[in-house]
């Protein structure tokens, strides 16, 4: 199945303070997405003071020189658009979709919090946000089934002094300790122009709207430099077996089993974004139709990449258990999917499947003005290229059975595997179990 070649407009333009900014003009429907990254994220935040990156996603949207507290979000609201922000391990966003005619306040409100939001950042407003986030890793992470394991994963998978091994959301520690003044520091070395991309999609007149980013953006001063990140390169393999086992307050076992991975954007990628469509996704996926439907031994089970662009990617297989299968045969039951794909590789109905879904997904979020601008945004960020959105289907195009199976053979193998296991607690398991404690077999074949 081949896609016709889609181009999507994109015009481009950088103001003197360093601002790139990304216009894709589409009439179809009445609306207009603003995307705006900021290329920070846990990465960025130095021993002792983690969570910042997420603070700031709270505290942007506590009001600025001309806008008040949560204002943000009624003005928005009112005008009948959405808005949000996210977080993550290189980078912060926020987005906002509204009615067509409402583009000129989006871009006076994003511009004032960038260019104005540090005179009216208090303590008050400090305190404020660090026990909403305290509040939101109570609920989301420590007392959530599983909430840990997207901390705990970066952690097993890279080493401690890698930026990506700690926690994005941030100790308890570190946000008790954080000072007025260290937020203000992060916030004026990081949110800057010159450190951000501002994507626009949607229905628009390029020439109104770049003279609005000029008159809102274009006072702001650029920064003085971010500080660089360490050398973040690794080795392709983890180069032994790691495992890790942690008692929760959980009913069923889970596992998330992590394989280093080649990075986003790299030829290598697409094969390793391939793979993980034949291992996980949607039900029709390895994963899914033998050990959920098959063998009925998991009552979910998935695949992804995380994207990363840093260091290395991780392609991460995520299943659950069914009731009453203990956590050691769930671990043998996915090891033995695993070493069947290492063995045997996978076949071309299956490439071609994967790459006819993966390619489905991102040609219907380019169609939503929201997630245009997002993919714009993010190839804007990391590559300094927004075209190259308008070369993923063609590169998804050229995978080859040879590209996902040379990818298996060098990346799927027992020397690359990170295994997180969840058990219920006072489980026959061993909590904090290491690779030199491992009781099961790694590839072990259970089913001769």
């Amino acid at each position: 199945m081949q896609f016709t070649p889609m181009r999507i407009p994109i015009e481009t333009f950088r103001l003197p303070n360093g601002l790139f900014v990304t216009l894709s003009e589409d009439h179809t429907a009445p609306i207009v997405a603003v995307n705006l990254w900021y290329h920070v994220g846990s990465a960025n935040e130095r021993a002792g003071r983690t969570g910042f990156a997420h603070l700031f996603e709270h505290m942007l949207f506590q009001g600025s020189a001309d806008v008040g507290a949560n204002e943000h979000f009624e003005l928005i609201q009112r005008a009948g658009g959405t808005l949000n922000g996210s977080t993550w391990l290189d980078r912060t966003n926020y987005f906002e979709t509204v009615p067509s005619h409402q583009l000129e306040l989006v871009l006076w409100l994003e511009a004032n919090r960038m260019g104005w939001l540090l005179p009216a950042m208090t303590q008050q407003k400090l305190d404020t946000q660090r026990d909403v986030v305290k509040n939101e890793r109570r609920w989301s992470v420590d007392n959530q089934p599983y909430g840990t394991w997207w901390e705990r994963l970066p952690a097993l998978a890279f080493p401690e002094e890698h930026p990506f091994h700690h926690s994005l959301i941030g100790s308890m520690s570190d946000l008790d300790a954080a000072s007025l003044e260290d937020i203000k520091h992060f916030f004026a070395t990081y949110y800057t122009p010159d450190n951000a991309v501002l994507s626009i999609a949607g229905d628009f007149d390029p020439r109104e709207t770049r003279a609005l980013v000029a008159k809102y953006f274009g006072p702001i001063p650029a920064g003085n430099g971010k500080p660089p990140l360490p050398d973040m390169t690794l080795e392709g393999t983890f180069g032994t077996f790691k495992r890790v086992v942690i008692e929760d307050d959980v009913m069923l076992p889970r596992l998330f089993l992590a394989f280093r991975a080649p990075l986003f954007g790299t030829d290598e990628y697409y094969a390793s974004s391939i793979c993980s469509a034949i291992l996980g996704l949607r039900k029709g996926s390895r994963l899914y139709r033998r050990l959920v439907r098959e063998r009925q031994v998991a009552a979910e089970a998935q695949a992804f990449t995380y994207d990363l662009t840093k260091g290395s990617d991780l392609l991460v297989i995520d299943v659950t258990a069914r009731p009453s299968l203990s956590a050691e045969t769930l671990e043998r039951e996915v090891a033995d999917e695993v070493d069947l794909l290492v063995r045997n590789g996978v076949t071309e109905d299956e490439v071609a499947r994967a790459i006819a879904l993966v390619q489905t997904e991102f040609v219907a979020a380019m169609q939503s003005a929201g997630d245009r601008a997002e993919r714009l945004s993010l190839f804007a960020t990391y590559f300094k290229n927004p075209e190259l959105v308008n070369e993923q289907v063609q590169r998804y195009e050229a995978v080859t059975v040879a590209d996902v199976n040379n990818f298996i053979r060098e990346r799927l193998g027992e020397e690359n595997r990170a295994s997180l296991l969840f058990v219920p607690r006072h489980g026959p398991e061993q909590d904090a179990a290491t690779v030199d404690e491992l009781s099961i077999p790694v590839g072990a074949d259970a089913h001769q």
